[in-house]
């Protein structure tokens, strides 16, 4: 049996947008305030959790385009 990323989100994106407005809307004292500490949480979450690659070695398990082209 696979085992789940320990840091993935089981969640749509839209349910994390609302789940970030509501709590900003909690511990702000306005609209204004709620929307960028619910924006710069989305930031933060979308920045942390994004793929890290590496080239090298993503392009080193690539297969070469020519095998596939006759």
């Amino acid at each position: 049996m696979k085992k789940a990323h320990p840091r993935k989100l089981d969640t749509t994106l839209s349910k994390l947008i609302a789940a970030a407005g509501e709590v900003a809307f909690e511990h702000s004292n306005n609209d204004r305030e709620a929307y960028n500490l619910a924006r710069f949480a989305l930031i933060e979450i979308i920045k942390n959790s994004a793929h890290t690659f590496d080239l090298d070695k993503d392009f080193e398990a690539a297969t070469s385009p020519s095998q596939h082209l006759h």
